[in-house]
């Protein structure tokens, strides 16, 4: 596995001219119910990255983008949130700045409270002629720190989940979206759980992480072939878009005048 932390700068260029692509994960610090930690959607996003590098010699493993888009979450201990304008404007200089070395960087997010800020930065970078595409894995199940992702971090650190996994409110997005967007998690689930734990297990997580690291591998591969026959045609990078900037669409954004605005869109399986 190729981590770019730790790689002196004479071989991250070398894999760059090879045709690695950088994938940067981003998640986010925010609360998971009394049961799971505050790192969750990082620790999941490392895991699906680094898990497709350890596959594939010249895919990169960029270090985690830990904060983001958490406001929603407001209200609970533990979480940390730089907010949606703050969110795009990282990626866009991280996604600039990437792009001077490799020829194509992957953003991997699995915080659906991103999805705003990341299809933001993408368009934003596109419209600069910057290699740079997003990646989401597509989970199912429930909403937040339920079944899924529980049954994520059972398989990947047990010792991390507590043993007392109470139910949160387990109504549907459909239902349950109007309220959160006037009042976030706290105005309907006061242990900050969107789902029911109950059921849970390791091997249920451990088939998630595996379709999700390979579907992260192939997007990957086509991405790399894309920039080098770019390279063979014009002499220019391309874009390669993969269309992840449309991934998630609007259900509504609004602005709440908080410290975060509010991005709730689990239609494509991205946990909030």
């Amino acid at each position: 596995m190729t981590r770019l932390a730790g790689t002196p700068w004479p071989e991250v260029a070398a894999l760059a001219a090879a045709g690695a692509v950088l994938v940067v994960p981003i998640g986010a610090t925010e609360q998971h119910g009394p049961h799971l930690p505050v790192t969750t959607d990082a620790d999941l996003a490392v895991a699906v990255v680094e898990a497709a590098a350890a596959a594939d010699p010249l895919l990169v493993s960029a270090p985690v983008v830990a904060y983001g888009s958490s406001g929603e979450h407001a209200g609970f201990a533990g979480t940390l949130s730089i907010g949606r304008e703050a969110t795009e404007s990282l990626l866009v200089e991280l996604g600039r700045s990437a792009t001077d070395t490799f020829g194509h960087v992957v953003f991997a997010c699995t915080h659906g409270g991103n999805a705003a800020p990341v299809r933001a930065a993408l368009e934003r970078l596109t419209a600069e002629g910057r290699p740079v595409t997003g990646w989401w894995p597509r989970w199912g199940g429930d909403l937040h720190a339920g079944r899924t992702e529980t049954s994520l971090q059972l398989a990947l650190h047990p010792g991390r989940v507590r043993a007392d996994a109470p139910p949160g409110d387990t109504r549907g997005i459909d239902e349950l979206l109007p309220l959160l967007r006037a009042g976030g998690v706290r105005s309907v689930s006061a242990n900050g759980v969107l789902g029911d734990p109950t059921g849970a297990t390791a091997e249920e997580g451990r088939a998630l992480l595996a379709a999700a690291v390979a579907d992260l591998g192939a997007t990957v591969v086509a991405h790399r072939a894309g920039a080098a026959t770019a390279r063979g045609g014009d002499g220019a990078v391309g874009t390669g878009r993969h269309d992840d900037t449309g991934r998630h669409d609007d259900t509504g954004r609004h602005d709440t005048g908080r410290h975060d605005d509010r991005e709730y869109d689990d239609r494509d399986g991205v946990r909030t």
